[in-house]
């Protein structure tokens, strides 16, 4: 685990990855975006989400992002990336507020190549640290 991600973050992270109907992985990823740069944080859950779209197979023109901002099982800082054709999970993430700071929780399907989506991440200027489910 890297110095970046506190131990309980990660330990709930790899509870939210526990077995259920699909396997997952997960990252953890550290911004230095605060409340007052909403349109960023914004932008970087995006590019974070077309990055998984596209190790996971997808087409990121074919994906989109649906919030929760309208949705009662859903919470204001939850967003998940879907196809357009059918609406598929391709990816989910959370937005954490911690420190003054966004610290992002995205999970996937296990079968995205987990490796590369790091290394993409990392590449975009966040550090990461990967949870294996």
């Amino acid at each position: 685990m890297d110095d970046a991600v506190d131990e309980d973050l990660y330990r709930r992270t790899e509870q939210l990855l526990e077995p259920g109907d699909i396997e997952l992985n997960g990252a953890i990823v550290r911004t230095d975006l605060g409340s007052d740069e909403e349109t960023e944080m914004h932008q970087a859950t995006v590019d974070i989400g077309e990055i998984i779209a596209e190790h996971a197979g997808h087409d990121p023109k074919e994906t989109f992002v649906y919030s929760g901002t309208d949705d009662t099982d859903f919470a204001s800082n939850q967003h998940q990336g879907l196809t357009l054709d059918d609406e598929s999970f391709v990816w989910e993430c959370q937005q954490l507020l911690r420190d003054g700071t966004f610290d992002v929780v995205f999970y996937y399907e296990a079968s995205a190549d987990h490796e590369s989506i790091l290394e993409d991440v990392r590449d975009l200027g966040f550090d990461v640290v990967g949870v294996e489910g």
